[in-house]
């Protein structure tokens, strides 16, 4: 049973992580947390409902319950998420920036959140929606372990997302600028980097990854309005977790504390999940100031 529990929170962390990354980037580079991130969740998952319902129909792919309108639909989702994600800076964040009062940032940022939150409800209604009414049905793919095709889709692909960006920050001179930026903006603007460009590239980057996280969540659990409002703050826990600033450690602290809301249900209520998980960041905070990844001072 407890191998259960630590799979299905495999499957949970990393819709986490992908959302974490977003915050991460966001904070490294911009300085503030975004509030507002966990709507681009739900507006992915959104975007990519609206493709699915407008080519329905067709055959699903091999295990799965979905088709090829579900892949076009996170295509779909990831590109219009980013152009929010601009459109949202350049609105409103931009002009904050000027004022360099990062508490204003954060407040706004908040604001933004309810903002998009009833967008979302006028547009398309409070009611839970769902990309297919299939069913899911889970095979066992290790001893005491039951994983439908879905879920073993969520996580590979999130796995793939992972190593990609991993190349792109490693390998790319984009990458490379956006690491330069993040340890010293000021510095890198001297030596040529265009900071505005790097800027863009982390709300396309990190908008994209939310889209992708609220539609895997769409597509294991359901799709609603309060999705992103439910998600904010786990996803806030693994970053600081995983040690704020540190893409790596955004994925890591999004298992942890995936891991750790998933084993809880063996043990206590359901409706405590949220505060084991935090109460495990906590007592690793304790011990690692910074989090897990995080620099060391």
């Amino acid at each position: 049973m407890i191998a259960q529990y630590l799979a299905d929170g495999i499957v949970l962390g990393a819709t986490l992580a992908l959302g974490a990354i977003g915050l991460t980037l966001t904070y490294n580079i911009l300085r503030f947390a975004n509030f507002a991130h966990g709507e681009f969740l739900t507006f992915g998952a959104y975007f990519a409902l609206l493709f699915v319902g407008a080519f329905s129909g067709g055959a699903t792919l091999g295990p799965f319950t979905f088709g090829w309108s579900f892949l076009g639909g996170l295509v779909l989702a990831l590109v219009l998420t980013a152009v929010l994600a601009l459109v949202l800076d350049w609105i409103l964040f931009r002009p904050l920036r000027k004022s360099d009062v990062a508490v204003a940032l954060v407040i706004a940022s908040f604001g933004a959140s309810l903002m998009l939150r009833n967008v979302i409800v006028f547009v398309w209604g409070s009611q839970p929606e769902y990309y297919t009414r299939s069913i899911a049905i889970a095979q066992e793919v290790l001893p005491g372990v039951r994983l439908s095709a879905n879920e073993i889709f969520v996580v590979a692909l999130t796995a793939v997302l992972m190593l990609a960006l991993h190349l792109f920050l490693t390998r790319t001179r984009l990458g490379q600028q956006m690491r330069a930026v993040s340890d010293n903006p000021a510095l890198a603007q001297v030596t040529g980097i265009d900071v505005r460009r790097i800027i863009r590239w982390v709300w396309i980057i990190g908008g994209g990854l939310a889209a992708v996280g609220g539609a895997m969540f769409g597509l294991t659990v359901q799709v609603s309005p309060e999705m992103g409002f439910t998600l904010i703050l786990p996803m806030f826990a693994a970053a600081i977790l995983g040690g704020i600033g540190s893409i790596y450690g955004a994925v890591l602290g999004g298992l942890v504390i995936g891991v750790a809301q998933s084993l809880s249900v063996a043990f206590i209520d359901p409706g405590y999940k949220p505060a084991v998980a935090f109460a495990l960041m906590f007592l690793i905070l304790l011990v690692h100031p910074t989090g897990i990844l995080g620099e060391r001072t």
